[in-house]
């Protein structure tokens, strides 16, 4: 009795709003997952591209997916939300059926005679376009649907959310990936997607913040990107905090490879990979924010930061599905810490008005790190493979989470130190 009235008290503390928004995030994100987690696997068996090539194709549209909502919440500020998802689900639900496409022998008269690595770049790019409405819009509308006292656990519940979708979306993907294709598991994402569009025009409807009007022009905000930029000191951070995602998204380039090549072509990787990671965090996400919600946010982060760096010797010492699996959930432990705080530090410092801008910017470490970090994954497997030492790929990724552990270390005693400097002052 005291659980269902707890939850009636949780559902009671938000806006309907909230609860349409962090919904239709959830379907998202099950079509992003689901078709993600195939992506590599995809790429190499059924269209032919090499490890690398792979690498290269997914790390451009991984880069623009959280690059573009720099642009994206700018525009949802201006436009609004609703307008905002309105693009988005039709671009995504149109995207992820192209892409799916090029793999399906119906279109093969179609695309025959075209580069597919160009057209399916193509695709890629015009996908991405229609995410980087998404995430600016969904924390923008969590932000501005929640008070002081429920914003922690606002992000909580959207972040859990998030992950309910990771794992929902992958399993649905290998029981498709099994019985159709892997090219078939983009019509389950653009289903989703349209089905949201349908959502969103009938109950989402538009709060606006009561702090202030959002009154600045598109051009002044286009100039607050380049205010952003000068922050030195945020850049920074960021620029670490990039390092922790190259090693997160190796889940979906190194993982998906391994398994299918070194443990078996029919191994469930989308369900080790979700179930795992997703499950973990959908079970734990709200006690962990609980009992670590006193612990300050960059302390928080550097704690999470470390968990999930060093869990990568788990798999090091012996690469296998029992080994995967318990350190895709040590991970999900390191995240859960410090992912929700990190989105409630980047709410703390946005001005009112400018909450999809700011929310646009938490996400410039995932795109560097898939711009980056996907084709560096792709090439480090392609290359271990071919030396004959596929367990190496492990060992340079534990290199890279330490090295990042440390400059945020380091970052966060210098933060210390300039505040400490500024109220003395």
């Amino acid at each position: 009795m005291q659980i269902r009235q707890n939850l009636i008290d949780i559902k009671n503390d938000f806006h309907p709003t909230f609860w349409v928004a962090t919904g239709m995030e959830l379907f998202e994100r099950l079509a992003y997952y689901g078709q993600q987690i195939v992506f590599m696997v995809y790429l190499r068996n059924k269209l032919g591209f090499t490890e690398t090539e792979a690498g290269s194709l997914s790390g451009i549209f991984g880069g623009l997916i959280y690059l573009l909502p720099i642009l994206g919440g700018t525009l949802a500020d201006k436009w609004g939300f609703r307008r905002a998802f309105n693009i988005a689900f039709s671009i995504l639900g149109l995207g992820y059926f192209l892409i799916g496409s090029v793999g399906m022998s119906a279109f093969a008269g179609i695309y025959g005679g075209l580069s597919l690595y160009w057209l399916l770049m193509a695709f890629l790019v015009f996908t991405a376009f229609g995410g980087s409405f998404i995430k600016p819009s969904v924390l923008g509308t969590v932000a501005i649907t929640s008070t002081e006292k429920t914003k922690s656990l606002g992000f909580a519940i959207y972040y859990w959310l998030v992950n309910a979708g990771a794992m929902i979306g992958p399993t649905i993907a290998y029981f498709v990936r099994d019985s159709f294709g892997n090219e078939f598991v983009y019509l389950v994402s653009s289903f989703s997607c349209f089905a949201m569009l349908a959502v969103n025009l009938i109950l989402y409807k538009e709060v606006k913040s009561e702090k202030t009007e959002i009154t600045e022009s598109l051009g002044k905000k286009i100039t607050n990107l380049f205010v952003v930029l000068g922050n030195f000191k945020f850049m920074i951070f960021l620029l670490i905090y990039s390092l922790y995602w190259i090693i997160f998204w190796q889940e979906f380039i190194i993982v998906p490879y391994y398994i299918t090549d070194y443990i078996g072509k029919e191994a469930p990787y989308e369900i080790v990979q979700s179930w795992a990671g997703a499950g973990a965090i959908i079970l734990f996400q709200i006690p962990i924010n609980r009992w670590t919600k006193n612990i300050p946010t960059h302390k928080a982060i550097l704690v999470g930061f470390a968990v999930s760096s060093l869990i990568w010797i788990i798999i090091g010492i012996h690469p296998s599905i029992p080994t995967i699996a318990a350190g895709i959930v040590a991970f999900a432990i390191g995240e859960m810490i410090q992912a929700p705080r990190y989105y409630q530090y980047i709410s703390e410092i946005a001005p009112p008005g400018q909450q999809g801008l700011f929310q646009g910017y938490a996400f410039l470490p995932i795109a560097i790190a898939r711009f980056v970090g996907d084709p560096i994954g792709g090439w480090l497997y392609q290359s271990a493979k071919t030396a004959g030492d596929p367990s190496r790929v492990w060992w340079s990724l534990i290199g890279i989470g330490v090295f990042g552990t440390i400059c945020m270390a380091i970052y966060n005693k210098y933060v210390a130190i300039y505040e400490s400097k500024q109220k003395s002052a």
